[in-house]
């Protein structure tokens, strides 16, 4: 029995509702986009520290010592971790030069981010970061487009894709029954939906 696919959290810096292009050059510049893996929270103590929300599903790989995050304000990255700890479910982290509360408080509301190519590989076939998925173009089974991926919710009874159909969201369970392929390469992914489900927008 094959396992239903799922979306993993890793939230791109930027959603553009555009197909893929498929060409070379542009597959080797869209691994170097960079997407969101955490956010700076708030300062903790007097040395520098801060808390950080992790956005991956990986944060013991992305947030290590010496790993070298880029932020969305530049002048403020890029910024090399010096240590990385747990204190009560929170994440800690230290970058080098942050080494007081005030500097630390100036990194608050900070995304950190790391180029798409950088991510850990998935080893499931059946798993796709989210940013993967945004920008696909949503076709049906027979080849005809219907729209693009503009969005993954990550809905309490499964993963739900938001298609921009002409302007218009459609939202279609990310389930095998209705995505029966996904094809990273190509830029396509197959919705396989259900008569009515994109005239009711639902």
């Amino acid at each position: 029995m094959s396992t239903p696919p799922s979306a993993i959290p890793d939230q791109p810096k930027s959603s553009p509702a555009r197909p893929v292009d498929l060409d070379d050059e542009a597959r080797a510049a869209r691994e170097a986009e960079l997407v969101i893996v955490g956010q700076v929270g708030r300062a903790h103590g007097i040395r520098g520290q801060v808390g950080v929300i992790p956005r991956t599903d990986d944060p013991d790989i992305r947030f290590v010592v010496g790993a070298v995050l880029a932020t969305d304000a530049p002048p403020r990255g890029p910024l090399t971790i010096t240590e990385a700890r747990n204190h009560s479910g929170r994440l800690l982290l230290t970058f080098e030069g942050i080494a007081d509360r005030t500097a630390a408080e100036g990194l608050r509301g900070t995304m950190l981010l790391v180029p798409r190519g950088a991510r850990p590989e998935l080893k499931d076939p059946d798993d796709f970061y989210d940013s993967d998925l945004i920008g696909l173009r949503a076709v049906d089974p027979e080849g005809a487009g219907l729209g693009v991926v503009a969005d993954v919710i990550h809905a309490p009874g499964s993963d739900l894709l938001a298609l921009d159909v002409d302007g218009r969201e459609v939202l279609v369970p990310f389930v095998r029954q209705m995505v029966p392929s996904v094809d990273i390469h190509a830029g396509t992914i197959t919705i396989d939906a259900p008569d009515g489900l994109f005239e009711l927008g639902l």
